[in-house]
């Protein structure tokens, strides 16, 4: 299918559906010689795996990776490297309802319309078991990142509907189910999403990251802005509909004698730009904020039409994460650092011999 491939220099292409027998990735571009295994990348897939609490779908999943190809005696080669992760726990009968009917809020209707066919199994390609791959890739360019550049990379669930994280503790985001950076609004959410799984309902999700040592000049006018990438990169994720940079809205309300931020010989006053100017990384922290729309598989009674264009009514049954923004920390993760990887290596490539007059600034004050 056209546009199942994301980055030029970095460029990883994924394949598979739902209810096929596996779903997998190819990563050209990996530089070789970078340390590699699959226990390297099954701690990221473990941190998106569903089933792990109450909170997410209960199909279980393994999500073992197996590496394939491009990487010998535990190096990268610098040729493809070729992943693959079977599907193991396929519940296809649960579909059956719903293989002649749209469900609202769905692409079974536009995957239609568009090649006149779908996959009604857990929507196919359109379904989010897909990014399983990604979070795989993600983690080979993570290990690069972190490994020669000194980039880390994090991401947790701001708020969950009405419920929004008061206080940041780094290492709270690994001790709950919800990545959530404040254990007091983590047990709201979990008080939360069980009144809403008693329902049949489902909630939206705010998703922030930030990316800490990041290089200077990342980025290349004027269309391949790296907020641009960065941005598009998100909004592939399933469910996401806004991304914003910086102080994203907030910079409607401000002037430019606020959000324009100083520099200094001592670094950067601010950072309202989120660490991005003229589409081209400043050195300072990379933010963002990702918005995930509400689980559309519910099952509250919603009207639809089938084949024939006749009303109906839909009520989805299965197994379907109540809010799918708790899985989507690692997922923003991953292409955070599948868009960088992609960037470093292109300016590298272009400006690899490029000595600026100024060394750089601080990241802060």
């Amino acid at each position: 299918m056209p546009g199942s491939s994301i980055g030029k220099c970095f460029r990883v292409s994924t394949f598979g559906e739902s209810h096929g027998p596996a779903i997998g990735c190819v990563i050209d571009g990996c530089p070789p010689g970078l340390a590699l295994a699959e226990a390297d990348i099954q701690g990221d897939l473990d941190r998106r795996r569903p089933g792990q609490s109450r909170h997410t779908t209960q199909r279980q999943e393994t999500d073992q990776v197996e590496i394939l190809s491009g990487v010998f005696e535990g190096y990268t080669t610098g040729t493809p490297i070729g992943l693959l992760i079977r599907n193991t726990d396929q519940r296809s009968q649960d579909y059956g309802k719903i293989r002649d009917t749209f469900r609202p809020g769905h692409a079974d209707y536009t995957y239609l319309q568009k090649y006149g066919r779908r996959d009604y199994r857990g929507g196919g390609r359109s379904s989010a078991r897909e990014t399983a791959t990604r979070v795989a890739a993600g983690a080979v360019a993570r290990k690069f990142l972190r490994e020669r550049l000194g980039v880390e990379i994090t991401a947790w669930l701001a708020q969950m509907g009405p419920v929004r994280a008061r206080s940041f503790e780094h290492g709270e985001i690994g001790r709950n189910p919800f990545f959530c950076p404040d254990a007091a609004a983590a047990e709201e959410m979990a008080a939360f999403l069980d009144a809403l799984r008693k329902e049949g309902d489902s909630i939206g999700a705010r998703v922030d990251a930030r990316v800490q040592g990041m290089p200077v000049g990342l980025g290349e006018p004027v269309f391949d802005r790296l907020e641009a990438d960065i941005a598009k990169a998100m909004m592939s994720i399933n469910a996401v509909k806004a991304v914003a940079v910086g102080d994203g809205f907030g910079v409607v309300e401000q002037r430019g004698s606020e959000h324009g931020d100083v520099l200094t010989p001592q670094g950067f006053a601010s950072n309202h730009a989120g660490g991005v100017l003229g589409g081209i990384s400043s050195g300072q922290d990379l933010t963002l904020s990702v918005a995930v729309k509400p689980t559309s598989s519910i099952r509250i009674p919603r009207q639809s039409i089938d084949l024939h264009g006749e009303p109906v009514e839909v009520v989805t049954t299965g197994r379907h994460d109540p809010c799918v923004g708790i899985r989507a920390v690692p997922i923003v993760e991953a292409m955070l650092a599948l868009v960088i990887m992609d960037h470093w290596l292109r300016q590298r490539a272009q400006n690899g011999d490029v000595h600026p007059p100024l060394l750089p600034i601080p990241a802060s004050r």
